[in-house]
Parts: structure tokens; C-alpha cells; sequence
């Protein structure tokens, strides 16, 4: 058996797990950040359960790479990858590949169309990386004696701000580690915005050209 099959077979298996593993780890973060007031070893668990997943996605990672026998070329060609591995912010975003390794498990069920899958994909990883940001801008953030982002509501406000491009600089992290995720979701917030824009352009140009197309077999003039 090839390395590609392997590697499909190894993906196959891994999709659901770590979809799972995806919203486990957003729900622990969550709870551990947002739930200060909590007993310590909820607390603890909540650390116990982050760090768990993330160790599902260090083996997933070191299995396909090892699969691929591409050596490290593997890490700048999986690099949305190699960069959820190292950055817990990107994790919660795996969730959105549940569709088509379920999509691999019932080979016979309807597929969306390219444009439906895009969408689909740019929405939910829009509203999962701007709660994750929120949590981790919040975190980092609300005990900043200079912070303008007090509560988990402000973080909200600034996260969907930001990722919608708008900005409007009511709020803002001041601390460095709060300013390095205001620029990952700002790159995020503009590539899901492109792919959006893209895929909603592609998809009115198909039903153009179909309706152009119906209106030439009728007989009609183009656009009629």
C-alpha cells in the first residue's frame, strides 16, 4: 500500500476523532477561562482536558507526516496544519473538516456544491476562531490595569469587529500577547472574508450563465 492511501486511510479514521476533540477543547478553554470562580479542580480538569487534545493533534500530525514520507517538506505543505498544531487559537477551526470525513464514511449521500461547501466552511470557522480569540483576548486581557477590554462581552464586540474588517477601535488589547491574536484574526478575518466574496461571486455567475443558457435553448435574446 502507497503513502497516499495510507495517509487517506489514517485521515478516514481521524476526521470525527478529532472534530470531537476540536469542541472539547473550546468548551474546557472556555469554561476555564470564563469560570474563575469555579472549584480548582474543576479548574485543573478543564487544563487536563485542553492539553489532552492537543496531544491528539500533536499524533495526528506526527502520524500523517510520517505517512507522507516527505520529510520536512511536510510542514510547508500542510502549513494550516503545522500551525493549529503550535497555535491553540486555530484548533476549534478543525471542527469544520467533521463534513467531509463523514462525506468519506457515506460515499453515496448528496454532496453541497463547491460554493455551498466554501460558505459553509468560511461561516463556521468565522464564528468558532472569533469565540476562540474572544476567550483568549479576554483571558490575556481583563486584569491589564490599561485594558479596554473588561468583560467577555467587550471581547465579543472587538472580536466580531475585527473579524468582520470593520474595526471600530472602541476597544482594543493593549497587552502584547493580546495584539499578536488581534493580527492572526485580522489575516484570518480578511482570507475567510475573500473566500466568501469569492465563492458567492462564482456561485451568481453560475446561475447567470444557467439562466443565459435556458433563455438561448428557448430562444429568447441572452439575459432576456
Amino acid at each position: 500500500m502507497d503513502d497516499d492511501s495510507r495517509t487517506a486511510r489514517w485521515e478516514l479514521r481521524a476526521g470525527v476523532p478529532l472534530g470531537v476533540a476540536s469542541l472539547l477543547f473550546l468548551v474546557s478553554y472556555a469554561v476555564r477561562v470564563l469560570g474563575e470562580g469555579l472549584p480548582q479542580p474543576v479548574r485543573d480538569l478543564c487544563l487536563a482536558v485542553a492539553y489532552a487534545t492537543w496531544s491528539l493533534f500533536v499524533v495526528d500530525y506526527a502520524v500523517r507526516w510520517r505517512l507522507s514520507g516527505q520529510g520536512l517538506r511536510f510542514v510547508h505543505r500542510h502549513l494550516l496544519d503545522s500551525v493549529v498544531v503550535l497555535l491553540p487559537l486555530l484548533r476549534p477551526v478543525r471542527v469544520v473538516r467533521v463534513y467531509d470525513a463523514w462525506q468519506r464514511r457515506m460515499p453515496g449521500q448528496p454532496q453541497m456544491s463547491l460554493q455551498g461547501r466554501v460558505m459553509l466552511y468560511a461561516g463556521l470557522s468565522s464564528t468558532l476562531l472569533g469565540f476562540a480569540s474572544a476567550l483568549s483576548v479576554y483571558h490575556y486581557e481583563h486584569r491589564d490595569p490599561h485594558a479596554t477590554i473588561r468583560t467577555f462581552g467587550d471581547s465579543l464586540w472587538w472580536a466580531a469587529s475585527t473579524l468582520s474588517t470593520v474595526g471600530y477601535g472602541d476597544v482594543a488589547p493593549v497587552t502584547p500577547l493580546g495584539r499578536l491574536i488581534a493580527v492572526v484574526l485580522m489575516g484570518c478575518g480578511l482570507a475567510l472574508l475573500g473566500a466568501v466574496t469569492g465563492s458567492f461571486s462564482s456561485w451568481l455567475m453560475q446561475r447567470f450563465a444557467l439562466r443565459d443558457d435556458a433563455a438561448g435553448d428557448a430562444g429568447g435574446p441572452p439575459g432576456s
